[in-house]
């Protein structure tokens, strides 16, 4: 059994789509963020980073990983699946993973940030972290134009990309113009374990369905998150 550390975000994402894929039992422990839960002596214990995902194998004598990437190397290599076990497979897939965590993430990230919660609305910094988004999306379509996943078959690699891209409206980003990005999306959303995946939690937020006013809502909520970690000089 895993104990998942969690909240509704894509990194958090990104390792219950995996758990799900792997049809490994877990328990779903959601953190409120907002409260300040991650930064809690327990969770500390488990994430001495104060931020999710984690988790806990308790059939490994309870031992914990967090950072969501290596959370996902750590269920790949315990179940044999969602990554090659060969040297240049592995690498094939790790370099996306970590095309993600130091690209993909990391850039969206930011332009959620200036573009949705800063008070204030500094277009430098949103036209910088918006067009890198854009810049890193271009590459994954150039990439899929001549490949079905990102490193041979289905991986963590592509689990962990696209629970970040299928946010991009979040970020102020469109792909209307990147067909081998959308069709990538489309095929991987379609597949049950990523719906599973993507519902523990669900989003509190969906621009398809609650419309400006409940995205504006939220994005208030999580400029107070934003301004109390400031204050911290710690951001979740």
């Amino acid at each position: 059994m895993i104990d998942l550390y969690t909240a509704a975000t894509p990194n958090g994402h990104k390792v219950s789509i995996a758990l799900e894929e792997l049809a490994l039992p877990y328990t779903l422990k959601v953190l409120d963020l907002s409260k300040g839960e991650q930064k809690l002596p327990d969770f500390l214990a488990i994430c001495p980073n104060g931020r999710i995902p984690a988790i806990v194998d308790r059939e490994a004598d309870d031992f914990a990983v967090f950072e969501s990437g290596a959370c996902l190397m750590y269920l790949a290599e315990k179940t044999g699946r969602l990554m090659p076990t060969d040297a240049k497979g592995r690498s094939r897939v790790l370099q996306w993973l970590m095309f993600q965590m130091g690209g993909i993430g990391p850039m969206m990230g930011q332009a959620n940030v200036f573009f949705r919660y800063f008070p204030e609305k500094i277009q430098p910094a949103i036209d910088r972290y918006q067009g890198e988004s854009k810049r890193l999306f271009t590459v994954l379509d150039s990439h899929l134009q001549d490949h079905e996943f990102l490193a041979g078959d289905y991986s963590i690699a592509d689990i962990a990309n696209w629970a970040w891209v299928r946010t991009h409206r979040w970020s102020g980003v469109e792909v209307d113009d990147l067909p081998h990005l959308k069709r990538w999306m489309d095929v991987i959303r379609q597949r049950p374990a990523v719906l599973r995946g993507i519902e523990a939690p669900p989003s509190r937020i969906n621009l398809n369905k609650d419309g400006d006013d409940a995205a504006k809502k939220f994005s208030e909520e999580a400029r107070k998150m934003v301004e109390m970690g400031q204050n911290k000089k710690d951001v979740s």
